[in-house]
């Protein structure tokens, strides 16, 4: 059974019962789980943890859900990887790359939904929905087809058609509205008070948001229970970004890891960067921005936990970096090339951001650190399909093949 006692304002710490709600009736903040963190204490250890599944139900003792009635298509336990060709190539000797790619539906929404999709079911919802920015849409859809449930999701009318159809191949209902994620947004917002339905990330938000922790509890198991040194991750809503460090925080007050002492930096695309700009300036209050970018999946104007992720950045001495497209395109290109991983755009900007930060001097060359990349590249082809080399095309014979290859010999040569 799950140690989840109620939910808890963020700001005046009133408690909730653990529904469907989100937002506190008195102060308006956000709701978030609270658990019993002495009976976590008592009954769990590593060995507990690490006899549980290969998937993110080997935490289930942190999750606001019984494991028994989970929804599991296989989310989380996903590798992390000595990035050394990367590190190299940035002059970072302890370079990791947590790779969640390797998801179900090829994201890291895949742990959020899992956690959303299981404390839903047992509220007694029979639809989920959602409003997304693609990544969210097909973990929902998976999610509800694998639970008997039916799936209502909210796009922005101009996504990749990788992720539109890696929504519509599990037949959800599928809305395009026409306007940016802000718009989707506020139209679900509006519909969850009107329509009984699991709208994953607004009524049913603080259980979707524990989910992400769990991508902090597998980086410190994965290096033998210790926090890293220095995590990068990419911020759209805020709410990864904050819910990474609430993992190492949880697994030591649960007497599993020593005291964190991670810093914690978030990478933003220039074209819809309210946390970067905010911090670069030296303010605590951003301002919603119009997005334009080609990393769609981040493409979040007036992030939710905006002020938190700002409150994050200084409270463990983080830094913020933006990144243009054309660096976006750059950083994806570098980590596939170094590291054999095709993550997508919002990989890019982490990419970019860690290249960025090592230049500025921001990571240091020894510190331990953790790069988070959170989705496929097959899901964003259109963002580098330009930029990479064409094929050869030859005829089936040797002589075509040489004369093809000359150029590519040659330029080896001159290299």
């Amino acid at each position: 059974m799950s140690y989840a006692i109620n939910l808890r304002c963020r700001e005046c710490h009133r408690d909730y019962p653990l529904a469907a709600i989100h937002v506190c009736e008195f102060c308006f903040g956000p709701l978030e789980v609270a658990y019993d963190y002495e009976g976590i204490r008592r009954n769990v250890t590593r060995s507990s943890i690490e006899a549980g599944p290969a998937s993110l139900w080997r935490y289930r003792d942190f999750l606001p859900c019984d494991a028994p009635s989970a929804i599991d298509i296989g989310a989380g336990f996903t590798p992390l990887i000595h990035a050394k060709n990367l590190g190299k190539a940035l002059g970072l000797k302890n370079l990791y790359i947590k790779n969640d790619t390797m998801n179900p539906t090829w994201s890291f929404k895949d742990r959020v939904v899992a956690v959303a999709a299981s404390r839903a079911r047992e509220l007694g919802f029979e639809k989920l929905a959602c409003a997304s920015t693609g990544n969210l849409a097909n973990s929902v859809s998976a999610h509800a087809a694998a639970a008997g449930m039916e799936a209502v999701v909210f796009i922005p009318h101009d996504l990749e058609l990788g992720k539109v159809l890696g929504s519509s191949i599990y037949a959800p209902t599928l809305v395009k509205v026409r306007g940016n994620y802000d718009a989707v947004n506020r139209l679900c917002a509006e519909l969850a008070g009107a329509y009984n339905w699991a709208f994953v990330n607004v009524n049913v938000r603080p259980y979707y948001s524990e989910g992400s922790k769990t991508l902090g509890f597998e980086v410190a198991e994965q290096l033998g229970w210790r926090a890293p040194d220095h995590c990068v991750v990419p911020i759209a809503s805020g709410s990864l970004f904050v819910k990474i460090r609430k993992g190492f925080e949880e697994l030591y007050k649960a007497g599993i890891i020593e005291e964190p002492k991670t810093r914690m930096s978030g990478a933003q695309a220039t074209g819809c960067s309210p946390v970067a700009t905010a911090w670069q300036e030296g303010s605590m209050n951003f301002r919603p921005q119009r997005p334009n970018t080609i990393a769609k999946s981040l493409a979040i104007g007036n992030p939710a936990d905006g002020y938190y992720s700002l409150v994050q950045l200084r409270d463990t001495n983080g830094a913020c970096g933006m990144v243009d497209d054309d660096a976006i395109v750059a950083g994806m290109k570098l980590l596939a090339e170094t590291e054999g991983i095709f993550g997508e755009t919002a990989g890019g900007v982490t990419v970019a951001t860690v290249k960025q930060l090592a230049e500025q001097g921001r990571i240091g060359a020894d510190e331990l650190t953790v790069a988070f990349i959170t989705g496929a590249g097959f899901k964003t082809v259109e963002a580098v399909a330009d930029s990479l080399k064409p094929p050869l095309e030859i005829d089936a014979t040797v002589e075509s093949f040489d004369e093809a290859y000359a150029p590519v010999r040659a330029a080896e040569a001159v290299a």
